[in-house]
């Protein structure tokens, strides 16, 4: 899918399920505990990005190391935040060079 923004929502529930290896009801609930927020079209279907499908991967890696989703919610919180502001800092850099 070269092309296509990696934050664009292209998969449907089923086919983004499958390309993770997980099942559509939890891809709801993970969605249903703030921690992953898909695109929905104008008729409220879900559509995953590849930015989605890589976090659905990072939420399993700390679940297989035995974080509660509470733990994931912070987790991923937090390294939002860090990836903002590492973003922030190098366009700051890029300004003054």
């Amino acid at each position: 899918m070269s092309g296509i923004p990696s934050d664009q929502g292209v998969y449907g529930i089923s086919v983004a399920a499958q390309l993770v290896g997980m099942g559509v009801q939890r891809l709801r609930l993970y969605e249903s505990r703030g921690l992953l927020e898909p695109e929905r079209t104008a008729g409220g279907t879900r559509r995953y990005s590849q930015d989605d499908l890589y976090r659905l991967q990072r939420i399993d890696a700390l679940l297989e190391a035995g974080l509660n989703l509470a733990g994931i919610a912070m987790v991923l919180d937090l390294q939002d935040e860090n990836h903002r502001l590492h973003h922030r800092l190098d366009q700051h850099e890029s300004d003054r060079g």
